[in-house]
């Protein structure tokens, strides 16, 4: 398999044929996964530091998960108790890292761009396990896995994303993701949780549910990031829900054999609701956890693959031309 990139920081990198590689390598983990024994030896011998400067559940467990499945060395930090809050810089922490030799090293960070400053001080491969409001690439990828599998394909697709727009990397690495493997996207959501100029992604923008859901595939909820927000931006969790929130009611809109998503951690009855989230003929959000494990497994396979090509190739002898 051909993946010719040395970090995965996000989506806006990735070419449709490698994300398709990607994901198909990942179908195949996710077939191991439901197996009994579930491990192989794809990371022999190399060590994961999982570095989360973010609280996390879902994507740090999963990345745990992955590494040990692929039988990685895997080893997760506990930020808040780390040297960074002692004064120490991101650098600092980048060079003592870079000292320990690390192979593979998952990061979460809330400011945009701190991934990618770190992939440029360490000789490792890394990846973005979410990043401020930039990338959450490997959330787009499983996303992506599950929607191929729910409904045969990954391209001309009606896909509506719903919600707290203007804070969500999830949404952000989703429309990139789904605009290269050329779906149709709709945004839906209050002007206040839109982000300016958004129209120029080359999405549909709708703020009323009846309309933007109309004949849709794929219904992707998102989580309102109270965290990142600063300000009044919806009157009441209550009124949210009432315009916003997904229920049958809305979900009918959309066509009969859509599915509906969320990238958790859910709160029911402000963005969903409970019984339709639980839906089994409906939701496929307990998928997108399943999904996550395998989309992991691949990306650190792929780019393990990639790191021993290049250190191989850099141990040989140069010819000399004479």
């Amino acid at each position: 398999m051909s993946f010719n990139h040395d970090h995965l920081l996000g989506i806006e990198p990735l070419a449709p044929s490698d994300i398709t590689t990607l994901l198909d390598l990942a179908d195949q983990y996710a077939a191991l996964n439901r197996r009994d024994v579930k491990h192989t030896d794809a990371l022999a011998g190399l060590t994961q530091i999982n570095m989360f400067f973010e609280n996390s559940t879902r994507t740090q467990a999963s990345f745990e998960i992955a590494g040990k499945r692929l039988g990685a060395d895997v080893m997760s930090m506990a930020m808040q108790a780390s040297s960074i809050k002692k004064g120490e810089t991101l650098i600092d922490t980048a060079m003592t890292l870079n000292a320990m030799h690390p192979d593979l090293l998952v990061v979460r960070h809330p400011q945009s761009g701190a991934v990618d400053l770190l992939a440029q001080k360490v000789n490792c491969a890394v990846l973005n396990a979410g990043d401020g409001r930039h990338e959450h690439p490997t959330q787009a990828l499983l996303d992506a896995l599950t929607i191929r599998r729910a409904k045969g394909r990954l391209h001309r697709l009606n896909i509506a994303i719903c919600g707290d727009i203007a804070h969500s990397r999830v949404a952000r690495s989703n429309i990139l993701l789904l605009g290269k493997m050329e779906n149709r996207i709709r945004l839906i959501g209050p002007p206040t949780l839109m982000p300016s100029r958004i129209a120029e992604f080359g999405v549909e923008v709708y703020d009323d549910m009846a309309r933007g859901l109309d004949g849709v595939d794929v219904v992707m909820m998102l989580r309102l990031q109270r965290e990142r927000m600063d300000g009044g931006f919806i009157p009441s969790e209550r009124e949210y829900y009432h315009r916003y929130g997904l229920d049958a009611e809305k979900l009918a809109h959309a066509r009969d054999d859509a599915i509906v998503m969320h990238p958790g951690p859910m709160n029911r009855g402000v963005e969903i609701d409970g019984e339709l989230a639980d839906d089994i003929n409906r939701s496929v959000i307990q998928e997108q956890v399943e999904m996550g494990v395998a989309v992991r497994m691949a990306a650190m396979d792929l780019l393990a693959r990639r790191l021993r090509s290049r250190r191989s190739n850099a141990g040989k002898p140069t010819e000399v031309m004479v």
